[in-house]
């Protein structure tokens, strides 16, 4: 939702702005943050947004490594840094990148920090992202943190193009099995159907197998809404479209269900017990923990505000959940590797890493060779996942058709010889 509003600093002077949040508390939270008072709040319309289809604005990942490192390099050069984001806005290739640096120089050359003016756009720079830069500015450290932005967003953006290219695959595949099935079921099997009654009648003795498909094939064929309701309009139309709709409803309401704090915790608590599934969200979230809270400690960022954000990066509730009460050991004066020690699903290899790491005053160091041992994790797993998928569905796919032909042409090969013999 997009809101309007007007707020005071410390100095006691005026800031009007527009922002992106999820509701107007999240908002007067996020104003808080970044010590600005709100006066005024009001819910608006974006004016530039379209209809229910309209294209949603983003920033691919690949254009904001480019933003960083370039930003990151004109810094070092000592280069100020409105006219760095002025540079970089008439750069930007990506319509929407050059709105959104044309916004956060405006608030730069005003006299708003970079990381409040970055924490305005939600959907381009994260949580993490806004959190590092502000430590990068408050010490001093820009241009390093900027760079380890830039690393750690090109770590993210290649550990999801192998997910994705390894789940392209199969998904392509179930989705061609899955219209060849109603194809065969609404179009072929019936003929064949047909043909097996005119060969042997209606008494034929036809194998279980042939049974069931053909009365499948009748299921989704014959059988009409009219059966449930008793509407004769909706006498024509297959059962299976009432199904299919009752699929979509329920789909679109369980997905609005996970949308929730509740639904989403026990779907994340799902995921982390459906085998192989398990294991790739733990190395991932494994890499991403250790790679994001090294670089805010890097930055100087304190061990509770660093779990905090960090938390919020994994994407899982759970393993966010655990962070939480680890934080809250740390601030009872207990090291952070003896909560992650007890935990569910952080292996033994990263406490013990944490405690090395705690010994010797390096722990940032001492995690990144942490996230890039799990990151290789992941990219061989994710290779050797896709490497056994594409057989096994080809597999199924075949079984799936050898099944259909041998349902359908068997029969038809032993009335046929019965027919001959008699």
């Amino acid at each position: 939702m997009l809101f309007a509003y007007k707020a005071t600093t410390k100095d006691n002077k005026t800031v009007n702005g527009t922002v992106e949040a999820v509701n107007r508390q999240a908002l007067i939270s996020t104003l808080n943050k970044q010590g600005l008072h709100p006066v005024l709040i009001e819910a608006t319309k974006d004016k530039k947004k379209g209809g229910l289809f309209s294209k949603k604005k983003k920033v691919k990942l690949v254009d904001l490594v480019i933003f960083t490192r370039q930003l990151s390099t004109m810094i070092s050069a000592g280069v100020p840094l409105a006219r760095s984001l002025a540079a970089l806005q008439d750069d930007a290739d990506n319509p929407y990148m050059r709105e959104v640096l044309n916004g956060v120089s405006k608030d730069v050359e005003s006299g708003i920090s970079l990381g409040d003016s970055l924490a305005k756009y939600p959907n381009v720079f994260s949580e993490v992202y806004v959190n590092m830069v502000r430590a990068g500015e408050e010490g001093g450290i820009l241009d390093d943190i900027l760079k380890r932005l830039a690393t750690q967003v090109e770590q993210d953006a290649s550990i999801r193009k192998k997910i994705k290219s390894a789940m392209m695959y199969p998904i392509a595949i179930l989705t061609i099995t899955v219209i060849a099935f109603f194809g065969v079921m609404l179009f072929i099997v019936p003929k064949l159907g047909g043909i097996l009654l005119s060969l042997g009648g209606p008494n034929a003795k036809l194998p279980i197998y042939t049974v069931i498909l053909l009365n499948s094939s009748r299921f989704c064929t014959q059988a009409s809404i009219m059966h449930l309701t008793h509407i004769p309009l909706l006498d024509k139309i297959p059962n299976l479209i009432l199904f299919l709709i009752m699929g979509f409803v329920a789909i679109f309401y369980t997905l609005r269900y996970i949308k929730t704090d509740k639904g989403k915790y026990q779907f994340h608590s799902l995921l982390l017990r459906t085998p192989i599934v398990k294991t790739v969200i733990l190395k991932v979230a494994i890499a991403r923990f250790s790679r994001t809270f090294a670089s805010l400690m890097g930055a100087g960022v304190s061990v509770l505000e660093a779990l905090d954000v960090t938390g919020a990066a994994l994407g899982n509730k759970v393993i966010e959940q655990e962070l939480k009460l680890a934080a809250i050991e740390v601030k009872n004066g207990k090291p952070l590797s003896e909560p992650i020690s007890q935990s569910k699903h952080f292996p033994p290899i990263v406490a013990q890493m944490l405690m090395v790491g705690e010994e010797t005053g390096q722990i940032d160091t001492v995690l990144v060779k942490i996230a890039d041992f799990y990151e290789e994790e992941v990219s061989v797993l994710i290779d050797g996942l896709a490497a056994i998928i594409e057989p096994i569905m080809i597999i199924v796919l075949g079984a799936g058709v050898g099944l259909i032909a041998a349902s359908v042409m068997g029969p038809i090969a032993n009335l046929s010889k019965n027919i001959g013999n008699s």
